[in-house]
């Protein structure tokens, strides 16, 4: 008797161990890259950001070196090809320092 009990709590523990991996993986799977736009290469905003390719991401390097850091996520929108909807698609990517 003692055997089947530590056998079923064995197997409550790992099963138990197994369902908070597999909530902390789903976690992790769904939360969105995050980017300094103010810091990251052209190469890390086009991976990071979606509907942002080397050349847009490569033109929102230029304009941080030319008119200075994004004090916000809209700021991208000045620079050409870079709508209110790119924007918001990436808000939760979008990181300022």
């Amino acid at each position: 008797m003692k055997s089947i009990i530590k056998t079923l709590v064995s197997l409550c523990l790992v099963i138990g161990v197994a369902a908070g991996n597999a909530a902390w993986a789903a976690d992790t799977l769904d939360a969105a890259p995050r980017v300094n736009i103010n810091e990251a290469s052209a190469e890390e905003l086009a991976e990071a950001l979606n509907g942002v390719g080397i050349t847009r991401a490569q033109a929102i390097v230029r304009s941080r070196d030319n008119d200075g850091p994004f004090s916000s996520a809209e700021g991208l929108s000045r620079v050409k090809g870079v709508g209110d909807a790119t924007v918001e698609k990436n808000r939760e990517r979008i990181e300022l320092k």
